[in-house]
């Protein structure tokens, strides 16, 4: 593992940039600002490596406005319907940041705070990274005073596995999300359309005009939503609500494949296996072209595509949709792997 300064925000906080490295010759960059995964090169068919996520190459560019990229978004990740929370009983009002929802932890999320890095150790050699935070009571309007760790592997097998644990003193929701922006054909390439997408899930929840789920499950047998069996996204975009992806319900939890995602020039295929019971897909659609990225090419509509796994964001006020509170005594531990190999 290695690392270098990357710059310092306004506040004097200074930022590093942490690379994970294996044998093979991949690697992730990772900055203690926002848990952000910068760069991840991984090898296509012919064993040429190449940078799958988007991303800025200085720290003003993300400082700026950016659409999340590679960051750990929380306190809860997705759309907090109205901003409204209910926690045993009671009831408490998230700032709204994103119209009538309050979205991926409010207007200055874990995506915007500076982190504390320790290497991490590991049996078989695999360079990891340990990022923390303490989330003080208040913060973003969430109760409780929260401990988070994020930990980063890089394994010999061209994974990148990201666990974490949350600690709190009060019952309070927390749940975790990575979102990273894939391209398999490289990024800048341009647009994701001609990936291959499958998706295991029978059920997701529709969203209003504003993206606030409905609260609803809905089959997506025979609808333009359902990848369970592996389709050409550019051939669905056109029938996808908003052209923008839907929150997909994986089933009984157990660290099983939910996403795989092939891109058929270079090879290079993504499964993405979680614990979590969420996933929200995303198509990338809101990219303008005003966004510059790390080789200098802009950003344009689909110019990557995120697999978001994650708890269900209105999980306190909808019962059945599985449990996010964190309680005193009784840690949260997920996992979620982005798996790279080739085809």
């Amino acid at each position: 593992m290695t690392s270098r300064p990357f710059g310092s925000l306004p506040s004097g906080e200074a930022v590093t940039a942490y690379t994970l490295a294996n044998a093979a010759g991949a690697s992730a960059q990772i900055l203690t600002l926002g848990g952000i995964v910068m760069s991840l090169r991984v090898p296509d068919r012919q064993g040429r490596l190449a940078d799958v996520v988007l991303g800025c190459d200085t720290l003003a560019g993300y400082l700026a406005s950016h659409p999340y990229f590679g960051a750990i978004i929380g306190r809860i990740a997705g759309r907090v319907a109205g901003g409204r929370l209910r926690i045993d009983g009671r009831e408490f009002a998230l700032p709204l940041n994103q119209g009538t929802n309050h979205i991926h932890g409010g207007r200055v999320g874990l995506d915007r705070r500076v982190w504390q890095a320790r290497p991490v150790t590991r049996a078989d050699g695999a360079d990891s990274l340990c990022l923390s935070y303490h989330s003080p009571d208040g913060e973003e309007g969430y109760p409780g005073n929260v401990d988070l760790a994020v930990t980063y592997t890089l394994t010999a097998a061209n994974a990148l596995v990201i666990t974490s644990e949350v600690t709190s003193d009060r019952a309070t929701p927390v749940s975790l999300a990575h979102h990273s922006y894939f391209n398999l054909a490289g990024e800048g390439s341009g647009s994701v359309s001609d990936h291959m997408i499958q998706i295991h899930a029978s059920t997701c929840i529709p969203t209003d005009d504003h993206l606030t789920l409905s609260g609803q499950r809905v089959s997506v047998a025979g609808q333009p939503a359902d990848f369970n069996q592996p389709r050409r996204l550019g051939d669905v975009l056109p029938r996808l609500f908003q052209a923008h992806g839907d929150v997909y319900e994986l089933g009984a939890p157990g660290g099983r494949v939910v996403a795989r995602v092939e891109e058929r020039y270079s090879g290079r295929v993504l499964e993405v296996a979680t614990d979590e019971a969420w996933l929200q897909f995303y198509t990338g659609v809101a990219l303008d072209g005003t966004l510059v990225g790390k080789t200098g090419r802009l950003y344009g509509p689909h110019a990557g595509l995120c697999l978001e796994c994650q708890g269900y964001p209105d999980a306190t006020t909808r019962a059945g949709f599985g449990d996010i509170l964190v309680r005193p005594g009784q840690p949260q531990r997920r996992c979620t792997t982005y798996a790279f190999s080739t085809c």
